[in-house]
């Protein structure tokens, strides 16, 4: 079922699709089935996609060492798009009068600005014995210490760039932050080992997350600290004053 149409903003602003590159994304273990039919020379060009989507089918392109392009019904995508895995799965791209399935994974969409829906669609064929390289998000578990004492935990890297092979690139990679004290950084090179994972960024330069004192309380500290001093510099010039000899009498 296609979306009901909507108007364009009142305010007159012109909106483009909007695009998501993947490169790749993480890819979940489980296999999703999606068949389609290979587009031929009448659904290729701005017009005959125009009319397709009209249809209910999203155009696409399945790259590999053949490119081909295809046509896929909404709800079919739409269902392989949102199952157990969402966007991370391995698609076995079936296509129509072909017997071998293409081993895929979802590399790029575009939707509509204002709907939301998938306009086109781009899986890139990979071979499950051979790694890819993907982007894979950051989730901190456990409990900073430092944040115990009144410091403020914040996370610098949200994504990773690993390699492994297809089936075996998690969807996140966990950092426990329980060993963050305040005033420290957690970098990529403290980072637990994934099995079968191999990090791509700078262990030593890749900053995951730091802890720090907020600002306020550092203002407060550094008021206080300079109270202190004042303090004791009266009670110095105090004593200085003090043990002085006094003048002579006439």
């Amino acid at each position: 079922m296609r979306a009901a149409a909507r108007p364009l903003p009142c305010d007159g602003r012109q909106r483009t699709a909007r695009r998501h590159s993947l490169h790749f994304a993480a890819v979940s273990g489980d296999r999703i089935t999606l068949e389609v039919k290979e587009r031929g020379a009448d659904q290729l060009g701005t017009r005959n996609v125009k009319r397709l989507r009209r249809q209910g089918l999203i155009p696409g392109v399945l790259y590999g060492k053949a490119n081909k392009a295809f046509v896929v019904g909404e709800r079919e995508l739409r269902i392989a798009l949102t199952g157990p895995s969402g966007l991370n799965g391995i698609v076995d791209v079936l296509i129509d009068g072909q017997k071998t399935p293409h081993h895929a994974v979802l590399k790029d969409y575009q939707q509509h600005p204002v709907r939301g829906t998938i306009t086109h669609v781009d899986f890139h064929e990979v071979r499950l014995d051979q790694p890819i390289q993907a982007t894979v998000l950051v989730h901190l578990v456990g409990e900073s210490p430092g944040a115990k004492v009144g410091g403020v935990v914040q996370q610098v890297a949200r994504e990773l760039n690993v390699e492994a092979l297809p089936a075996d690139i998690p969807e996140y990679i966990e950092v426990d932050i329980s060993g963050l004290e305040l005033g420290e950084t957690l970098r990529l090179q403290e980072v637990a080992e994934v099995k079968g994972v191999t990090f791509l960024d700078d262990p030593a330069e890749t900053v995951i997350a730091n802890c720090s004192s907020p600002r306020g309380l550092t203002e407060a500290e550094e008021a206080a600290d300079e109270a202190l001093a004042a303090e004791a510099s009266a009670e110095s010039a105090a004593a200085a004053e003090a043990a002085a000899p006094a003048p002579d009498e006439e």
